[in-house]
C-alpha cells in the first residue's frame, strides 16, 4: 500500500471539499485539522481548485491533501504541481491510472461493478473508490464484492453520513470514507468554520471508537 493511503487509513475519513473561493481555502483545512482529520480531497470541480490546493499544501504542510473529480491527465498534472498528494477520480479512466502509476502518483479511481474492478487489479492497484457507494448497493455491494476479490480495499463515496459511517468503517475491506457532510456547500459558503469544526470532531469521534 502506497505511503499516502496508509496515512489515509490512519485518518479513516476524507472530507470532500467542493471551493469556489480560494480564500476559503485555508481556514476550511484549519478547521479540519482543528478537528481531528487533516485530511481532504478538494474536487477539481470549480475554478478555484487549482489554487486552493496551492494554498492549503503551502500553509498547512500537515494536510493529506489530494485532488478529487481528476478526469484528465491534465488536471493531475495541475492537481500535483499545485501540491495535491493523491489522485481520486469519480470513474475507471485508463488513461488518468495509467499516467499516474507510471508517474508513481498516488491514484484510487472510481468504480461499481467487477469488471472496473479488474480493470483496477490489471494496473496492480489496491486501492479503489466505490462511487456512488450508497446509490450502487452500499456496504452489502462492498462485502460481494470483497468475496471474489479479497485482496482490494475500498474507499466508499457518496451517501456516507454519520448516520451510517460506523457500519462502514467496522467493514475490514473499508480503508477510508469519502464525505462531504461536515464541509457542506452552505457551511463554506457562510463561513461557519466553528461549525465544520465541530463536524469534523463528531466524525473523529466515530473514528476512535472504531479503533478502539
Amino acid at each position: 500500500m502506497n505511503p499516502v493511503f496508509t496515512q489515509i487509513e490512519l485518518n479513516k475519513v476524507v472530507p470532500v471539499v467542493v471551493l469556489n473561493d480560494v480564500n476559503k481555502a485555508v481556514p476550511i483545512a484549519l478547521s479540519l485539522i482543528n478537528g481531528g482529520i487533516p485530511c481532504a480531497e478538494v474536487t477539481f470541480r470549480t475554478e478555484a481548485a487549482e489554487e486552493s490546493i496551492y494554498e492549503i499544501s503551502r500553509r498547512c504542510p500537515e494536510m493529506i491533501l489530494g485532488a478529487g473529480t481528476v478526469l484528465s491527465v491534465e488536471q493531475v498534472d495541475k492537481a500535483i504541481g499545485a501540491g495535491a498528494r493523491f489522485i481520486v477520480s469519480p470513474g475507471f479512466n485508463p488513461k488518468v491510472v495509467e499516467y499516474c502509476m507510471k508517474n508513481d502518483y498516488p491514484v484510487c479511481p472510481g468504480i461499481m461493478t467487477p469488471t472496473e474492478l479488474e480493470m483496477a487489479l490489471d494496473f496492480g492497484l489496491e486501492l479503489v473508490k466505490f462511487f456512488p457507494a450508497e446509490n450502487a448497493g452500499g456496504l452489502k455491494m462492498i462485502k460481494a464484492l470483497s468475496a471474489p476479490y479479497p485482496m482490494v480495499k475500498f474507499m466508499p463515496t457518496g451517501g456516507i453520513s454519520p448516520s451510517n459511517l460506523r457500519d462502514y468503517l467496522s467493514c475490514d475491506k473499508i480503508l477510508a470514507c469519502g464525505g462531504s457532510w461536515m464541509v457542506k456547500k452552505e457551511l463554506i459558503e457562510a463561513g461557519k468554520y466553528d461549525e465544520i469544526e465541530k463536524l469534523t470532531k463528531e466524525a473523529f469521534e466515530i473514528v476512535k471508537e472504531i479503533r478502539g
